[in-house]
C-alpha cells in the first residue's frame, strides 16, 4: 500500500530559478459540496521552512489538520482565506466560483499593511486565474508541492470550523458531520426538511429537493 505522499520544494525551486521572489500556494475546498461556500486559501512560505508531514489536507486527520494550520499560520511568510458564497455559486458555476475564491484570496496577499504581492502562483487543479503574473497549474498539487499543501489545510479547516457553526443554525441535516457532501444522511434530510438558504440549487439533488418544497 502506498503512503502518504510527501510534499517537497520541487515546484517551488523551479519558480525560483526563473527569478520568482514571492511563490504563493493555492487551493480551494468545498467544490463538491451541496450546501455552503467555496473556500480557498493563499499561502506564502519561507524558502526552505520545515514543517514536517505536511501534505493533502484530505490525507490528514482532523487533529493534524489543525495542528499544521497553526504552525502554518505562524510561519508562513503570509496567508490568506476567502470565500465565495452560494449566491455566487448557483449564478456563475462552481468552477468559476473556485477561481474566484482563489483569485479573493490573492487579493488579500497583496493588500495593506504588507502589500505582499506575489509575483508566482502554484495553483491546485488544471486552471490559472485571473491576475496579473506568472503561474503554474500542478495536478494534485495539495500532494506535491508544500505551498499548495499548505493553502489546502488552511481552507480546509477554515471551511470545517464554518459547517459545524452552521450546524447549529441548520439542525438535522448533520452538516457537522459530513460538511456538506451528499452522503446518505445528507440526501435523506434534503428529502425528509427540503432546501436551506445556504443549499446550492445549481447542485442537482437540492433542485430536485426544491421542487418538492415550493414554499421554501
Amino acid at each position: 500500500m502506498a503512503g502518504i505522499p510527501v510534499c517537497g520544494w520541487k515546484h517551488e525551486n523551479a519558480a525560483r530559478n526563473q527569478g520568482a521572489l514571492r511563490i504563493a500556494g493555492l487551493d480551494e475546498v468545498g467544490r463538491g459540496p451541496l450546501f455552503g461556500p467555496v473556500v480557498a486559501a493563499a499561502v506564502i512560505l519561507r524558502k526552505g521552512c520545515r514543517i514536517t508531514g505536511l501534505t493533502d489536507s484530505k490525507m490528514l486527520s482532523e487533529k493534524k489538520r489543525a495542528g499544521f494550520a497553526c504552525e502554518i499560520r505562524a510561519t508562513a511568510v503570509a496567508w490568506a482565506i476567502a470565500s465565495v458564497d452560494v449566491e455566487t455559486i448557483d449564478r456563475i458555476n462552481i468552477r468559476r466560483a473556485s477561481l474566484l475564491a482563489m483569485r479573493l484570496a490573492v487579493e488579500q496577499l497583496a493588500q495593506a499593511p504588507d502589500f505582499l504581492l506575489p509575483d508566482f502562483l502554484l495553483i491546485d487543479g488544471r486552471d490559472t486565474i485571473d491576475w496579473p503574473c506568472a503561474q503554474q497549474a500542478v495536478i494534485h498539487g495539495d500532494a506535491i508541492s508544500l505551498s499548495i499543501a499548505a493553502a489546502s489545510v488552511l481552507a480546509k479547516v477554515h471551511r470545517d470550523r464554518l459547517l459545524v457553526e452552521l450546524d447549529g443554525q441548520f439542525p438535522g441535516y448533520g452538516l457537522a458531520s459530513h460538511k456538506g457532501y451528499g452522503c446518505p444522511e445528507h440526501l435523506a434530510a434534503l428529502a425528509r426538511l427540503g432546501p436551506t438558504p445556504l443549499h446550492r440549487k445549481s447542485f442537482n439533488p437540492v433542485a430536485q429537493s426544491a421542487l418538492q418544497f415550493p414554499e421554501l
